[in-house]
Order: C-alpha cells, then sequence, then structure tokens
C-alpha cells in the first residue's frame, strides 16, 4: 500500500479543513474569554484566533494584549482553554 502525500497536503490545506480549524479554535477563544481576568478588560479582548499558513492548517489562540505573559504566567487562562476543550472532545 502506498500513501498518495499529495492528496493529503492539499486535503490538510484545503478550505473545508481549515474552515473545521478554525471554528474549533473559535470555541477554544471564546472559552477563554469567558474565564479571562477582567482588570482593563485589555487581556480578555484581545484574545484572538489566527491561522497560519504551514503544510496543513493551523490555528493559533493568543492574546495581543502586551501583559498576556504575566496574565498567563499567573492564570493560565489560555492552557486551561485549550484543557478543557480537549476533555470535551
Amino acid at each position: 500500500m502506498q500513501f498518495n502525500n499529495a492528496f493529503f497536503e492539499d486535503l490538510s490545506r484545503s478550505p473545508g479543513v481549515r474552515a473545521l480549524v478554525q471554528a474549533e479554535a473559535e470555541k477554544i477563544a471564546a472559552d477563554a474569554r469567558g474565564s479571562a481576568p477582567v482588570d482593563s478588560g485589555k487581556y480578555r479582548d484581545g484574545i484572538k484566533v489566527v491561522m497560519k499558513n504551514q503544510r496543513r492548517a493551523v490555528a493559533v489562540v493568543l492574546s495581543t494584549d502586551p501583559k498576556t505573559m504575566l496574565i498567563e504566567s499567573k492564570t493560565g487562562n489560555l492552557a486551561r482553554a485549550l484543557q478543557r476543550w480537549k476533555r470535551k472532545r
């Protein structure tokens, strides 16, 4: 048996797969926004999904607030949102 690698690479970059990956990442981002600590709201409002152009569809959930690393080191909010998503799967 021989796999058609080109087919699977094309499939992993297809619009349907990209949409599916983005939709799941949006669920994680929404969960993270819902559980985000709110001081000024910049961290919560800065949580977004960024699609990366790689060999396959990749989505990154991040926050654009400059204090994100500090907040994450104290709360682990984004990591916890990802763990909750994994448990639901």
